[in-house]
């Protein structure tokens, strides 16, 4: 008999559909987030009884799951559950923050008689939605493998790279290709629009050789037709990529695309786009040329 009793707390574009595939395979016991409003809607969609605040979740759940946006949002939600959650609750984090709050939150929950595993996501708002997301993981052998029944759920791929804290800082690895990748396809497709390409004819030729990739396969048409609510909002790459200058900073290597791609998106956010998907990139780009 499954005895995992999940929450999910946190239910944003990542977020929501991840609850989803737990609900479908009946799992999830309770959802929250901080707008009432959104956990009594969500709630209802999916038959459940929308918990009175978070401290109600921990009650009633015994596997947890966080995806929110901040450090200081994974340090109060942990602070919540270690202190009304009984022993043993596991809490799974999702989030994108510092191996460093990583550690922090392991240190309260086992304070609390709990567990922790840092465990963020690649995979974009369609991996959520398909169940492909890629998960990498940091925590104790015995603590993921009480979280793989959840995590299977959305899962394409998981992979164990360490203590807690190792999840997290493969994560920041990932974001420095995330926005690397970005600036190259972005001043490509800006240099071939504006030499008159064909994108119909560009795009697959590119995805075809030794330039394919994820990002140019999935927005690379969205963003030369101006769409740029497609995906992952820039602002949250700009978030993510002050915590990789941290860590870049800290052990000394190079730094020069996060602080190329810090720069760019900055400026976008001040003129307004800090919801665009990070593709929106390419107004800088044509700009330049």
């Amino acid at each position: 008999m499954n005895t995992i009793k999940a929450g999910f707390v946190g239910l944003g574009a990542m977020g929501q559909p991840m609850a989803g595939h737990l609900h479908k395979v009946g799992l999830l016991q309770a959802v929250w987030t901080r707008t009432p409003s959104n956990t009594t809607a969500i709630s209802a969609q999916l038959g459940l009884a929308p918990p009175a605040s978070l401290a109600e979740l921990a009650m009633q759940c015994n596997v947890i799951a966080l995806c929110v946006p901040q450090d200081a949002d994974v340090l109060a939600d942990v602070e919540t559950i270690a202190a009304h959650a009984r022993p043993g609750t596991l809490v799974i984090d999702h989030s994108t923050v510092s191996s460093a709050t990583a550690h922090k939150a392991y240190a309260r929950m086992r304070a609390a008689q709990g567990d922790f595993i840092d465990a963020p996501v690649s995979g974009g708002v369609e991996g959520a939605r398909n169940g492909k997301l890629s998960i990498m993981v940091g925590g104790d052998d015995a603590a993921l493998e009480r979280a793989r029944p959840v995590l299977e759920c959305y899962a394409a791929k998981i992979n164990h790279m360490g203590g807690v804290g190792a999840g997290q800082n493969t994560k920041a690895v990932n974001q420095v290709l995330v926005a690397g990748i970005a600036q190259a396809v972005c001043e490509g497709l800006a240099l071939g629009d504006a030499l008159g390409l064909d994108a119909e004819r560009l795009i697959p030729t590119l995805l075809a050789g030794a330039a394919g990739n994820w990002f140019l396969d999935k927005r690379g048409h969205t963003m030369l037709a101006d769409e740029f609510k497609v995906g992952f909002k820039l602002a949250l790459l700009h978030k993510d990529l002050k915590i990789v200058r941290e860590l870049a900073r800290s052990v000394g290597t190079d730094a020069s695309i996060i602080e190329k791609s810090l720069a760019d998106y900055a400026v976008l956010m001040a003129r307004g786009h800090g919801d665009d998907d990070i593709s929106g990139l390419i107004r800088l780009k044509r700009a330049a040329a």
